[in-house]
């Protein structure tokens, strides 16, 4: 049995739609309360637990950072302590948001982490935690993911295409949007992979080629058939209570050297995501 906890998230939606896969909601495993979540891994011994649930509201972390170190830090932790006991893998999912943003070279795996706002730091303290258990784990780090539910910008910019036909989006944040979608497909991969004996690790995993938000809009209205103007601004322009990194490429080299998994392509991904977004309003 897979076990995941998350179900209603983008991820978690996508892991229930291409494998059969048992997964939890908040009402069947409460995050904020680790030794419940360890509890039911005991309880269900599963062959292998993926964590796609986390605390991702970036803004508000800023005003709950304890709220957020329970979810997104102890109880992975728990978690992957229970995968322990039973010996089985624990693959969880991370964020670009680790790292400072500096630079313009894609990060690597090994390079220095120092998260700038409390939700990197919440999740950088999850990654921890999960190796301080010696579990059998993998750490994907991710970025800029969409799909078509949840939260998320792809459907942000076509719910403002509906009434609006210019934007400023920010252009000086570049990245890999990723589909969530290639992120499950990924996952199952890796926890096929660990239960048949292959080493863990940390693995970066994200979309290509590298764009900026305003590209990313651009692209979305252009496939969409949206007829919306997008003039790039500087972070500056748009403050937020959380800064974000400036640079979130992602080094995907190691995951394709290992286990030949390469970067999503984004595009076709959207097209896809693009595609059940129009067919579900008609």
């Amino acid at each position: 049995m897979i076990l995941v906890f998350g179900k209603t998230g983008q991820v978690a939606t996508e892991l229930q739609r291409q494998a059969d896969v048992t997964a939890l909601g908040r009402d069947q495993a409460d995050l904020s309360d680790p030794q419940a979540c360890a509890a039911i891994i005991a309880d269900l011994k599963p062959s292998v637990v993926i964590n796609a649930a986390a605390y991702t509201a970036v803004d508000k972390a800023e005003e709950e950072e304890a709220h957020a170190q329970t979810i997104n830090a102890a109880s992975p932790g728990a978690m992957a302590g229970a995968c322990t006991h039973l010996d089985i893998p624990f693959l969880h999912v991370s964020t670009d948001y680790v790292f400072d943003g500096s630079g313009t070279r894609a990060w690597q795996e090994t390079d220095p982490v120092q998260p700038q706002n409390a939700y990197g730091r919440t999740k950088l303290a999850g990654e921890q935690a999960i190796r301080s258990t010696g579990a059998r784990h993998i750490i994907l780090r991710t970025a800029w993911v969409f799909s078509a539910h949840g939260a998320n910008f792809v459907k942000t910019m076509l719910r403002l295409s509906e009434t609006r036909d210019a934007l400023n989006v920010v252009n000086d944040q570049i990245g890999g949007p990723t589909p969530a979608a290639d992120i499950a497909a990924t996952l199952l991969t890796l926890a096929d992979a660990m239960q048949n004996g292959a080493n863990g690790g940390t693995y970066h995993y994200a979309g290509a080629p590298h764009t900026s938000w305003a590209g990313f809009a651009q692209a979305i209205f252009a496939k969409a058939g949206r007829d919306v103007t997008v003039t790039g601004i500087p972070s500056a322009d748009y403050p937020t209570p959380a800064q974000r990194p400036l640079n979130s490429r992602l080094d995907c080299a190691k995951l394709a050297s290992d286990f030949g998994i390469m970067p999503a392509d984004w595009q076709r991904g959207l097209s896809s995501v693009i595609k059940e977004l129009t067919s579900d309003t008609k």
